[in-house]
């Protein structure tokens, strides 16, 4: 199993899911780095391109990069329902390898809500800090987002986890999850069941995502090892300090100059 499995899947149901977590509380925060460092910015896991529409608004050039031709798929079409979007541009690639060796380099590197917890195994977080180092600009910044010790989540079977209906349609839609440890190689996997229904049709939608965790002791060594500095560590998007009982993990490291 691969960190990336299970997305092209998840593509449909990602927004619909992430509007009943965490809306839009990021945003702010992301703008807030959009605007200390400038452009072009480039999103690591741009998804459906929940972050990158609004910050592509402010003018500044964002690149999107993604895996999944599927999240690139509901990314486009979202780009094409919004204003003042010219400055986007959306590439399909792998973070382990980032295909931006002819560019002049990114002033700012975002991984929000979790992406490099898909990488499931040490050499591919290598791999990704020193692709990351490669196209950033001397003293740029690289900032992410982890999910809060997803390993000392408890294990459950099968529980409702949401119920709601699509924005502007009629379907309603269920998600029913399992969580499963595997804390020796600090693995947790969601197996996601999407049952939708529209009238009298009913159809279901199977698919696991796999996330390791690593512990912000591990995550900033790692990154000081890959030859970032840590700048600060904060516990919410409004700048707060961050403690091991924060429910929101945000690092911003910066490139040597």
């Amino acid at each position: 199993m691969e960190g990336w499995h299970g997305w092209d899947a998840y593509a449909p149901f990602y927004d619909w899911e992430n509007a009943r977590t965490v809306g839009r509380r990021d945003i702010p925060f992301w703008r807030r780095q959009v605007e200390t460092t400038g452009g072009p910015v480039l999103e690591l896991g741009s998804g459906t391109g929940r972050v990158l529409v609004p910050l592509a608004r402010s003018g500044v050039r964002v690149v999107g990069l993604d895996r999944s031709r599927q999240m690139l798929s509901q990314a486009r079409r979202r780009i094409r329902r919004a204003r003042g979007t010219d400055s986007a541009r959306l590439v399909r690639g792998d973070i382990r390898s980032l295909p931006f060796a002819q560019e002049p380099g990114f002033s700012l590197v975002m991984a929000p809500y979790g992406v490099l917890q898909s990488l499931l195994r040490n050499q591919d977080l290598r791999r990704t800090l020193r692709s990351v180092q490669g196209v950033l600009r001397p003293g740029g910044l690289f900032v992410m987002e982890l999910v809060p010790d997803v390993p000392r989540w408890r294990e459950y079977d099968q529980r409702l986890s949401h119920v709601g209906r699509r924005r502007g349609g009629s379907a309603e839609i269920r998600l029913v999850e399992s969580v499963r440890q595997d804390r020796a190689r600090q693995l947790t996997v969601f197996e996601q069941e999407f049952t939708e229904r529209r009238g009298g049709h009913r159809s279901v939608h199977r698919f696991s995502l796999t996330f390791r965790t690593l512990s912000m002791r591990q995550m900033t060594g790692r990154l000081r090892r890959a030859g970032f500095t840590i700048e600060r560590l904060e516990g919410d998007y409004d700048g707060g300090g961050w403690t091991t009982a924060a429910q929101t993990w945000l690092v911003v490291a910066r490139r040597a100059a």
